[in-house]
C-alpha cells in the first residue's frame, strides 16, 4: 500500500499562483460559481452522482466535504481563479482516494465549461503535481478519469501520467492515470 502524508505535515490548503491563476482553498462564497458547475448538464456527464436537478444540495456537500478534507488531512480542492479578471474558473488539488481496496493521492480537477479548452486544468494539475513531489507526499499519484473522458484524460497526459489500468470507482468506470516519483523530474 502506497505511504501518503496526511496534509496536516504540510501547509495545505494553501494560496498560490501560477502563470494565469490565483489557487486558494474553497470557501462559503464559491458556492454560486460551484453550482453553475453543477447545474450544468454537460460539465457534470461524467460525474453521474452529481444530478443537475440537485444543484444545491451536491453544492454544499461538496463544499462542507472539502472543507472536512482540509481539517481531518485528506487534502481538499482548491478554487482556481483567472488572474486578470478575478473570475472562478473552476477547481483543482490533491485528494487521498480509495481505488481498488488502496489509499492513493489524487490530483483531482474541474472546471466551468466556459473555461474549457484555455489550459487552466493543465495549468492546476502540473502546479499539484509539483507540489507533492517536492513535499514527497507520495511515491505516485494518480488521476481517475471516466473512461470516456477524453479531455480530462488529455490534461493527465500533458501532466505526465500514463494509463495504469482501469476500474470502478464510486460505480463510475474509470482509467487510473498514474505518475512515480522517479519518472519525472522537478
Amino acid at each position: 500500500m502506497p505511504t501518503i502524508t496526511p496534509s496536516t505535515a504540510v501547509d495545505y490548503p494553501f494560496t498560490a499562483e501560477t502563470e494565469r491563476l490565483v489557487l486558494r482553498p474553497l470557501q462559503a462564497g464559491d458556492a454560486p460559481a460551484i453550482m453553475e458547475f453543477m447545474a450544468d448538464p454537460i460539465a457534470t456527464e461524467f460525474f453521474p452522482m452529481y444530478e443537475p436537478s440537485e444543484a444545491a444540495k451536491n453544492t454544499k456537500d461538496m463544499l462542507d466535504r472539502q472543507l472536512e478534507r482540509y481539517d481531518i488531512g485528506l487534502y481538499g480542492l482548491h478554487a482556481l481563479v483567472e488572474k486578470n479578471s478575478g473570475q472562478f474558473v473552476g477547481y483543482c488539488g490533491l485528494l487521498i482516494q480509495e481505488i481498488d481496496g488502496t489509499s492513493e493521492l489524487e490530483i483531482g480537477y474541474s472546471l466551468l465549461r466556459k473555461y474549457w479548452g484555455k489550459g487552466y486544468a493543465t495549468e492546476a494539475a502540473v502546479f499539484f503535481r509539483k507540489y507533492a513531489f517536492k513535499h514527497r507526499l507520495a511515491r505516485s499519484i494518480i488521476s481517475l478519469i471516466h473512461h470516456e473522458n477524453f479531455p480530462s484524460q488529455a490534461v493527465a497526459i500533458r501532466n505526465g501520467m500514463e494509463p495504469s489500468g482501469t476500474s470502478t470507482w464510486r460505480d463510475i468506470p474509470v482509467v487510473v492515470y498514474r505518475i512515480n516519483t522517479p519518472n519525472f523530474d522537478l
